[in-house]
């Protein structure tokens, strides 16, 4: 995956609201619920707004997805912790298959997957499916292959447990930027 190749994908890539406008009612509904519940506390939001360095990000979706519903809307919270650090732009994974075929996990095409880039659209790394906390509620649930249904119930702990996994994730990324001799270089700091 090539800066040029990130980068095209991040420009084709759509802002929440526009991603969020290609499903249908009761898809949108379902993702603006849990939106709506997901809240970073203000600790969060203090690292984050924290960050200095630029990260740019393709989130590898389905909108149909109940994992995406699950996980998404807490991502985007992060984004919008501070859009002038991290600029976080949305793909649906059938769409953009050239993308999808770099990020497999265990030989599948899974969702959510974030690719996290560099300010010139270096890749940093990816990340995704299933956060550790996601996993452990889902074997607490059933231990089986059963994805959880868009809409379903989704316990206020997990989903803070699960905000948060992504949030070290944010934060894995924005240190390894921040101390990157290439990076440090280039800034001078």
């Amino acid at each position: 995956m090539t800066p040029d190749f990130l980068k095209a994908k991040h420009d084709e890539g759509l802002a929440y609201p526009a991603y969020l406008a290609t499903g249908t009612d009761a898809q949108r509904e379902n993702w603006t619920r849990v939106y709506g519940q997901a809240k970073l506390t203000d600790a969060q939001r203090s690292l984050v707004s924290s960050f200095t360095r630029k990260i740019n990000v393709i989130g590898l979706s389905g909108i149909w997805c109940g994992d995406c519903v699950q996980q998404c809307p807490l991502i985007q919270r992060i984004a919008e912790a501070n859009p002038r650090a991290i600029d976080l732009r949305w793909l649906d994974r059938d769409e953009h298959e050239d993308l999808q075929a770099h990020v497999t996990i265990n030989a599948g095409k899974r969702v959510p997957v974030l690719v996290f880039c560099a300010e010139d659209f270096e890749l940093v790394s990816w990340f995704g499916d299933r956060t550790l906390n996601r996993y452990r509620a889902i074997a607490r649930k059933q231990l089986g292959g059963a994805c959880p249904l868009p809409g379903a119930h989704f316990d206020e702990d997990e989903m803070h447990a699960t905000l948060h996994d992504w949030l070290d994730e944010f934060e894995r990324v924005h240190l390894l930027l921040r101390t990157s001799a290439r990076l440090r270089q280039r800034h001078g700091d």
